[in-house]
């Protein structure tokens, strides 16, 4: 009698994010599970912004991703290489890449190591905006000296040639940078790019106006320049005059004049003509941090019904690449009615990689205090929590058959209905204290098909011991952790026990590649 040859047999999938069997303690005093380097430093990329979280300060976060990215930079380059690449590409963490990379490089020039990745190759992969060469240089001289390596110049070089442009100059070489243009260029040597033949003049006009903007002249092979020098020429009470005649927005847009850039430059509010006249040139994330504004000056129905088309247009949420939670913010801050749909759009767009998941799924959300403490950024006024929320409600709305749960040291379900809005849905969601997670499990757990749970791992002590536990063996459990301490609170990697982690929708893809008996490899390896 066959006793694995049979139609019953079936794959039994692994996952990247693995623990290695030792027992930890979580911050609150459960038994947690250590996670290996890679793990570890993986979930703390995904989910650091440079800020203090509930059990951790900044600076000692900082400390282990930085003891992580050497460790890893010499043991294992290309995973490491990888990771920096993609965290700052689709995972849209600009400062950690930043930052890995430039430990990347010196851990490696000072362990000697060859082999892997090229150290320039990796610095230019982290930078992709104009202003990332100044940040990267920064944060290399005020860490490690004024004495930057040859890796490091002609990493930063080869992204001064792709990413220096007129427009790029206008709005990041400003006298508040530590490290303008010229400066970087004077610093790393950087040749034009050979198809692109207006480069030359470029750089040559950042160094004359870093070194002597008296007599600094935009060449006429950059219109951009030459016009924003005029309209900085003209006197201050003629410049709204500009804003209001027909064809203003055009000659804004031309001379390189953002909204930022236009208060300062009318030396005076933004009124409704004025955002009027910028509006058509604005991101589509400009225009989202800003609906408040446009209320307050009155703006036309013409007007708000273009910002509201751009803000929920698929594509553009697409191209944006911002996190979910951005538009949470801006519903919780924009006044007016007339925005709530299109933010409902523009956020299911960007959940656009949430599962329908076919059978029954019981989701619980983390709405603990560590959670709600845990601001999303140093700027954000939105917690974990908040982030938990979204991501929970939009996968219990997309789901055939779902129970949606909030817990700390109680726990209840969340009612909606099929098709309701999530913006509407996370108004339910409450404070419930500490963080008992093994209870919220045991409480709720009715013979699902699976149980996701969005949470820190953070669970206090209880008899029952790990919050996964309570739950079958062969019923997958998957952990999305949000804050990335080290402890987790149950096993991960084997056994239908799987913790990914981030602060975006793309964490989801792993749910139906492990359910369909795929191993879920990492992000910038599948």
């Amino acid at each position: 009698m066959a006793r694995f040859n049979t139609r019953a047999a079936k794959a039994q999938p692994t996952s990247a994010v693995i623990s290695t069997g030792r027992t930890l303690r979580t911050h609150q005093g459960g038994r947690g599970q250590e996670r290996d380097p890679r793990s570890e430093l993986f979930l703390l990329a995904v989910s650091h912004f440079v800020a203090d979280t509930f059990y951790e300060k900044a600076e000692d976060r900082d400390a282990r991703y930085t003891r992580l990215v050497r460790d890893l930079a010499v043991s294992d380059a290309a995973w490491t290489a990888g990771l920096l690449s993609w965290l700052r590409g689709e995972g849209n963490m600009r400062t950690a890449a930043v930052v890995g990379a430039a430990e990347y490089v010196h851990a490696r020039l000072a362990a000697g190591a060859t082999g892997g990745p090229a150290n320039r190759q990796v610095v230019q992969s982290v930078l992709r905006r104009p202003d990332e060469p100044g940040e990267l240089l920064a944060y290399w001289t005020s860490t490690y000296g004024r004495a930057v390596p040859k890796p490091v110049k002609r990493g930063v070089a080869d992204a001064v040639r792709r990413l220096y442009h007129a427009k790029s100059l206008l709005k990041y070489d400003t006298a508040s940078r530590g490290y303008r243009f010229g400066d970087i260029l004077n610093l790393v040597h950087a040749s034009p790019d050979p198809d692109k033949p207006w480069q030359g003049d470029l750089f040559r006009y950042a160094l004359d106006r870093r070194h002597h903007p008296e007599t600094a002249v935009p060449p006429a092979a950059l219109p951009v320049l030459t016009a924003h020098r005029e309209l900085m020429a003209l006197p201050v009470a003629e410049r709204r005059a500009v804003v209001t005649a027909p064809g203003g927005a055009e000659r804004l847009a031309a001379a390189g004049i953002t909204w930022e850039a236009l208060a300062g430059w009318l030396q005076g509010p933004m009124d409704r003509a004025a955002w009027e006249a910028v509006i058509p040139s604005m991101g589509p994330m400009a225009l989202v941090r800003n609906l408040r504004n446009f209320d307050e000056a009155g703006v036309c129905d013409e007007a708000a019904a273009q910002v509201a088309a751009r803000i929920s247009d698929p594509e553009q949420v697409a191209r944006s690449r911002q996190f979910p939670f951005r538009y949470l913010a801006a519903y919780q801050h924009a006044p007016s009615l007339r925005w709530s749909y299109p933010l409902e759009r523009a956020l299911g767009h960007s959940l656009a990689n949430v599962p329908a998941l076919p059978g029954r799924t019981l989701v619980l959300v983390d709405r603990s205090g560590s959670m709600f403490w845990s601001r999303l950024s140093e700027r954000s006024q939105l917690s974990r929590a908040d982030a938990a929320a979204i991501f929970g409600t939009a996968l219990a709305l997309r789901a055939a058959d779902a129970d949606l749960v909030q817990f700390g040291s109680t726990s209840e379900r969340v009612g909606y209905r099929t098709g309701e809005s999530v913006l509407k849905v996370l108004d339910r969601f409450g404070d419930l204290g500490g963080t008992d997670t093994t209870e919220a499990v045991r409480r709720h757990y009715r013979g699902h098909d699976r149980v996701l749970i969005v949470t820190d791992e953070q669970y206090a002590p209880n008899r029952h011991g790990d919050p996964t536990a309570q739950i079958p063996a062969h019923v997958p459990v998957y952990t999305w952790n949000l804050e990335g301490y080290q402890a987790g609170h149950g096993p991960s990697g084997t056994g239908n026990r799987h913790t990914f982690g981030g602060l975006s929708d793309a964490a989801f893809r792993m749910v139906p590649l492990l359910e369909a008996a795929r191993d879920a490899r990492w992000p910038w390896e599948s």
